[in-house]
């Protein structure tokens, strides 16, 4: 039995034809309308699993003059339009979609969908709903239980400096497999161990999953992240991207809640907040403290901006702002993360970045490399400030 599956997400479809196929299902994929109704025709499937939210390129908004006006917010019910009214088949229609709309969902029953299924969920889930659709062959794997698709594709960048020790833990690859909306970018920054091997043993086990960014000499955090960020956003499929470090200081438990407060709210950016409070496990070296303490204020008084932690080095933001956040190379190595703030208020204004930035406080943060500022560095971190409130005041 054939099943077409329709979503411009690489990570969707690649879950989606994985648990399907070991059902017995033979798949077609579509990542664009105008292969999701050639497809169709070819193939003609048995079951259709449709995006409502497909994306539409310019090239696309007349497909062989079969389709009618394509919105663009809800582009993947023209496909099952195109199903029911212009081919008139009654081909079970399966809509998969994160979009909550009452209206939506009602349109898409209207038109004639046989099933509605809300991300995130497991694919376990998706394997009932197409056996009871179309019947079925084996049962799914025991090891799909616990594995969901989000409600929308993330990326996350990690920057690897000498990494080899962290990355051998088993967090790296269990959240991956887990969490099928994911997407981890490794950015090894020139390391001089073994830490681009493991990176492949890694990408090897989670394949179109895991992807690498190889700087072949060093180039710093900074700059590490800024290519990894980038790369992620010109493939164009993830709705939001952030980035965290390979020695987990938060864990990916804490990342998830900002994943979480940023998909369901409307800021662009959600950062870390290492606040001590009562049942929160944060670390935080006296002279860091000092320093934060020094730099929150030059953020107060200097730019009017009254952020308690901007320099966090856990931070997501939806995709259409981080071009505008790391298009261009960082002055500083260390303080990146309140440029990424500078440039945005420059963009925006002072009001609306106040508006679109949330500050999320952490459960964890602990200094795992047990490293300390040294005075060198403190006054470097001085000096770095200064450079950056001379060039964005």
């Amino acid at each position: 039995m054939k099943i077409l599956i329709m979503d411009d997400q690489q990570l969707v479809l690649l879950s989606l034809q994985k648990t399907l196929t070991d059902l017995g299902y033979e798949v077609i994929s579509a990542d664009n309308i105008f292969d999701a109704v050639q497809y169709y025709d070819i193939h003609k499937p048995d079951l259709a699993i449709i995006d409502i939210n497909m994306s539409v390129t310019a090239d696309q908004h007349s497909v062989e003059n079969t389709l009618a006006e394509i919105n663009d917010k809800s582009s993947g019910l023209e496909v099952l339009k195109y199903i029911r009214f212009i081919k008139e088949h009654n081909t079970p229609v399966m809509i998969l979609t994160g979009n909550t709309d009452d209206d939506i969902i009602e349109l898409g029953f209207e038109l004639g969908a046989n099933e509605y299924m809300k991300k995130p969920l497991s694919l376990k889930e998706i394997g009932i709903r197409v056996k009871r659709l179309i019947g079925g062959y084996t049962e799914l794997k025991a090891t799909n239980n616990n594995r969901y698709i989000q409600n929308g594709c993330i990326g996350v960048v990690i920057p690897c400096y000498n990494e080899e020790a962290w990355l051998l833990s088993d967090e790296f690859r269990n959240f991956v497999f887990k969490n099928l909306g994911y997407h981890l970018c490794f950015v090894n920054d020139g390391s001089t161990d073994s830490t681009l091997e493991v990176l492949r043993d890694i990408q090897k086990e989670n394949k179109g999953r895991i992807s690498i960014y190889n700087c072949k000499k060093n180039v710093g955090r900074a700059e590490a992240i800024r290519l990894g960020m980038m790369s992620l956003e010109k493939q164009k499929q993830f709705d939001y991207i952030g980035f965290m470090d390979a020695d987990l200081s938060t864990n990916f438990q804490d990342f998830s809640d900002l994943v979480k407060t940023i998909t369901h709210s409307k800021f662009k950016v959600v950062s870390g907040c290492r606040i001590s409070r009562m049942g929160a496990d944060i670390s935080t070296e006296p002279t860091r403290k000092f320093l934060n303490r020094v730099i929150n204020y030059t953020m107060r008084k200097v730019f009017g901006l009254d952020f308690r932690d901007a320099q966090c080095g856990v931070k997501i933001m939806s995709s259409d702002v981080v071009e505008l956040a790391f298009g261009k190379r960082f002055l500083t190595k260390s303080l990146f993360d309140v440029e990424i703030l500078l440039r945005l208020k420059k963009i925006y204004g002072g009001y609306t970045v106040k508006q679109m930035w949330y500050e999320k406080p952490l459960d964890r943060w602990i200094y795992a490399r047990k490293t300390k500022v040294s005075v060198f560095n403190s006054f470097s971190l001085i000096g770095q400030l200064g450079q950056i409130t001379l060039h964005y005041r």
